[in-house]
């Protein structure tokens, strides 16, 4: 169910004797009688009802997102308040939330009809083609693109879902060329699903939890065999692979509601009193207290865009990034009024602490590797210069003679006694978008990209983390994972789609020569090559060996580079300028670091 939703079923009056569905406005039915061949028999249907526990309780039909935003609007303060105690009732209200479907069969996705492909000019014009046939449909409206969409592959498995990272390069894509309808329709959308129940072995996370992914299934009606209705079946982790929850999700939509603002100018949609409302479930889920000291967000494997077992758990690089980026965004975004003051000051002070932290403890080059390097271990003090311990001897040989003498990256991942330092381009690349990174550090990433082309581009952009895990360290990290064997899939394999963020970090940069030359690597086989989702190799020679084609998610992180390369100036919708405040604040805060103490007590 729906937070705005929820919000209703709060309300005095006529609204309490009622279901919020009987008192919204009711578009085209969505119902599909099926007097035919195909029709289902009684035993079919209720397999099909059994196949689908989330789906109970109430079952409606399609209705429009704006619909539910006439309702609320003139009730003023009386929704707010209602809208607050939505967490409240939650739990009380049942599972039935507006139905969100296409035109897929019982068990598929809703998504177009491919029709015939016919020749096309250009890259770019293939492109656009298989996007446009990725899309998926609700009542008619596009609401989405699936992962994949292989005309032979016979067992999608999940690929025929709309995933929310993945969807981002293609919602950008759609902003770029000012196809505005499809990215509104997601973002609220997938905001309806954002308080469903979800729960695996009698356990719920947090609410304001956003689903991994969404599928589009037709179902039968009870008690009518002849009958289909439209739902939208959320998956928040608990059938994916591993199980894990997708922290990325949440911080991905509040980016692209941000972006969706800029390039539209529509600002009614992130000013609407459930998108405020789920913002705030989003970054309340992020900013809750726990037993960490450090400021960053602590994740367990598997939990962003590498979801499988790749030594991740712990503070990773993307998330931090995503994280970052996501407190700025929502800090435009947020209205002022008095029950966001306290969240505003807690996102501004985890601003300043967590720019701190990474700028400080993640950043290696040359001069930082000297000094681990040199480090003194097992110091007991609060002037400690080795305050997580690191021992020196956790230098790996490749790294000494890697990184080049101009140029550095931050580290994978840090924890006590451990550093990751691997470099993963995702969490580096929006780190530059972001503004995470200094100047100084964004060009000296840029700078080591560039001087290491042979190993993280190659014939084909760009590495997700180099070096890939090997040998026994494959064997106890991964577990011996046989997909993320060495130098494929997450274990360095090369992802056509990580060219848009390394356009947007370039041209933020003033160096788009630098993801020219990406994007020129790409054109000249991902089309040939039919658009896989992952190249294998240290050079990225091979199609993955069980990587997807016609991914989705490569097809628009091309057209999202070749877009900017065109609008330069476009690209300013998904980077955040550096925030003044938080630089006078990093200033004040290391000035104040120098001075020593004069007499602690430990109590």
């Amino acid at each position: 169910m729906g937070i705005a939703e929820v919000a209703l079923h709060t309300m005095p009056g006529a609204f309490a004797a009622h279901s919020p569905a009987s008192n919204l406005p009711l578009v085209a039915d969505a119902r599909r009688r099926k007097r035919n061949a195909y029709s289902l028999p009684n035993v079919r249907a209720l397999q099909g009802l059994l196949k689908f526990p989330r789906l109970r309780s109430v079952r409606r039909q399609c209705q429009q997102i704006d619909d539910l935003a006439r309702v609320t609007e003139g009730y003023g303060n009386w929704v707010k308040d209602a809208m607050n105690n939505a967490s409240q009732v939650l739990d009380d209200v049942g599972m039935a939330d507006q139905a969100v479907g296409g035109n897929g069969g019982l068990n598929g996705n809703a998504v177009k009809p491919a029709p015939q492909r016919r020749k096309t000019s250009s890259v770019e014009d293939e492109a656009w083609e298989l996007l446009q046939e990725s899309m998926v449909y609700y009542c008619g409206s596009p609401v989405g693109t699936i992962a994949a969409n292989d005309p032979n592959d016979s067992d999608p498995v999940n690929y025929d879902q709309v995933f929310i990272r993945d969807f981002i390069p293609s919602g950008i894509a759609f902003l770029l060329k000012g196809e505005y309808e499809i990215v509104r329709n997601f973002i609220l959308h997938t905001l309806q699903l954002q308080s469903w129940e979800k729960t695996m072995d009698c356990h719920s996370p947090g609410q304001g939890l956003m689903p991994a992914s969404f599928k589009v299934r037709t179902i039968p009606l009870d008690g009518d065999e002849d009958a289909t209705e439209e739902v939208l079946d959320p998956d928040f982790g608990e059938a994916a692979i591993g199980r894990v929850a997708p922290v990325d999700s949440g911080l991905w939509w509040i980016i692209l509601l941000r972006a969706y603002g800029k390039c539209s100018g529509d600002l009614s949609v992130q000013e609407r009193i459930d998108v405020q409302t789920g913002m705030k479930m989003i970054l309340k889920l992020c900013l809750a207290d726990g037993f960490d000291m450090f400021p960053t967000l602590l994740v367990t494997d598997g939990s962003c865009m590498i979801d499988r077992r790749m030594g991740i758990h712990g503070h990773p690089l993307e998330i931090q990034a995503l994280f970052y980026s996501a407190l700025l965004c929502a800090r435009e975004m947020l209205t002022p009024e008095d029950g966001s003051a306290d969240l505003i000051r807690a996102l501004n002070n985890r601003l300043i602490a967590l720019s701190f932290h990474i700028r400080e403890y993640y950043w290696v080059d040359m001069q930082k590797l000297n000094e681990i390097y040199r480090y003194k271990t097992e110091e007991y003090s609060y002037d400690a210069v080795n305050k997580f311990n690191i021992y020196p001897d956790q230098i790996p040989p490749w790294l000494v003679e890697w990184v080049p003498p101009k140029g550095g990256y931050f580290i994978g991942n840090l924890q006590p006694a451990h550093m990751d330092f691997r470099f993963f381009s995702l969490g580096n690349l929006w780190s530059i978008v972001s503004s995470l990174a200094t100047t100084h550090q964004s060009h000296a990433i840029l700078d080591l990209i560039e001087s290491k082309w042979s190993d993280l581009v190659a014939e084909m952009p760009l590495k997700i983390c180099y070096p890939a895990l090997e040998n026994q360290e494959w064997k106890i990290i991964t577990g011996s994972d046989p997909k993320n064997t060495p130098w494929s899939y997450h274990n360095g394999g090369s992802w056509p789609t990580l060219l848009w963020q390394l356009t947007v970090a370039c041209i933020k940069m003033n160096r788009p020569e630098l993801a020219a030359k990406a994007i020129e690597v790409a054109e000249r086989r991902i089309a040939t090559d039919k658009w896989p989702e992952y190249y294998d190799t240290k050079r990225a020679r091979f199609i993955g060996k069980q990587s997807r084609l016609y991914q989705t998610w490569s097809i628009a992180g091309f057209l999202v580079a070749k877009l900017l390369m065109e609008k330069p100036d476009a690209a300013r919708i998904l980077w955040n300028d550096e925030d003044a405040e938080i630089l006078n604040a990093l200033s004040t805060n290391r000035k104040r670091g120098k001075k020593v103490l004069k007499k602690t007590y430990i109590v």
